[in-house]
């Protein structure tokens, strides 16, 4: 049995559908005002004047998203002086129905409820006045339809409210992880650097050769940065073009966090535990990222000679410690979001894990990251 994607069907808009709606309109209303011309085809002038506030109402139509309320209350009003002068049931009201719609959708429910409630009104005063074609049943109808109208414009409004507000969520939240990457990748680097350039200044003179290791330890840092910058900023720049190939940076390349912790002064060493498995690429990128940061904020601000980097593989979820005998001080830039521990908070979150970070029992800085598969 064939199925119709009724979630992709999408009725036509637009001014050409207006002008063309508009067209069918007073085409059939013409035909229906045909219907008052004698057998000499002589029009009165109340026929004169129907034809005449028919093509202006249908006239207007196609400028109603430049000016809808104005355009809206000239189509209600003149629609409401065509049934006074005409005396067939012409189909000139979809045109102020089609206009209280699109008022509606475009948030201005109280001009389209109370352009809707003066059509009920004027109707009504027609039904009172003992007008022939209009009684208690047709005034009962056309609100029944205005009121329809109005909730399926306010509808329609509330779902364009909807998506827009969710693309702006998917926007700033694109934005946070993007700022994450490049805090990370640079934070890291330049940590590394600065601790590195300042050994070799304070050695330069005492003791060249571990001068000439640290700027030899720039060099390969500095590279290693670069390198992993460009491939971030490559990957954001690749909107309509093929997906990367390059993989990101994950639990494998750990030694690399070490050797150059180590470089720096901050002799680090890696325990694992568990049945290591392959993980989920947002898993393996989260822990990586936390290991660097919890590493760079180890060398910039704790003091600390040496740190320990515990991985758990476990069935569900992976957990990390890393713990150093710094100072036990809060690190980390916290007025920003996504940088230092906030970042790395927001990272664990993300997955529906928990991070937290703070003085250990017995000195140092210990953070613990729980990311479950």
């Amino acid at each position: 049995m064939l199925q119709l994607p009724v979630s992709r069907l999408r009725l036509p808009e637009g001014p050409r559908t207006d002008l063309a709606l508009a067209g069918i309109v007073l085409v059939l209303a013409g035909v229906a005002e045909g219907q008052r011309l004698g057998p000499d085809w002589h029009a009165t002038a109340s026929v004169v004047v129907s034809w005449l506030l028919a093509a202006a109402v249908c006239a207007a139509l196609p400028s109603r998203r430049r000016h809808p309320v104005a355009v809206g209350w000239f189509v209600v009003i003149g629609t409401g002086a065509y049934y006074l002068t005409s005396t067939v049931d012409g189909p000139l009201v979809v045109i102020p129905v089609v206009a209280l719609y699109g008022l509606a959708a475009r948030g201005r429910i109280r001009a389209a409820a109370a352009m809707a409630a003066v059509m009920v009104t004027g109707v009504g005063a027609g039904a009172l006045a003992g007008t022939g074609d209009v009684n208690g049943t047709a005034v009962f109808m056309l609100a029944g339809w205005l009121v329809a109208v109005v909730a399926l414009g306010a509808m329609r409004h509330g779902r364009v409210a909807y998506a827009e507000e969710e693309a702006r969520l998917r926007a700033t939240q694109e934005r946070l992880r993007i700022a994450r990457e490049l805090h990370d990748v640079i934070g890291h680097t330049m940590s590394m650097i600065h601790v590195q350039a300042s050994s070799a200044l304070h050695r330069m003179q005492k003791d060249p050769h571990q001068a000439q290791e640290a700027l030899t330890a720039i060099k390969q840092g500095s590279k290693e940065g670069l390198r992993e910058l460009r491939a971030t900023l490559g990957v954001l720049r690749q909107v309509d073009e093929e997906a990367p190939t390059t993989p990101a940076p994950g639990l494998s390349r750990i030694g690399d966090l070490v050797s150059s912790a180590v470089r720096a002064g901050l002799d680090t060493r890696v325990e694992r535990s568990g049945a290591p498995s392959p993980l989920p690429a947002a898993v393996d990128l989260a822990a990586y990222r936390i290991v660097q940061e919890s590493l760079t904020n180890a060398v910039r601000h704790s003091g600390a000679r040496r740190a320990v980097v515990r991985v758990h593989h476990g069935d569900r979820e992976l957990t990390l410690d890393v713990e150093d005998d710094g100072n036990g001080t809060r690190r980390g830039n916290e007025d920003g979001i996504g940088s230092g521990i906030a970042g790395m908070t927001e990272r664990a979150r993300a997955l529906g894990g928990t991070l937290s970070a703070g003085p250990g029992d017995a000195g140092g800085f210990v953070v613990r990251a729980r990311l479950p598969f």
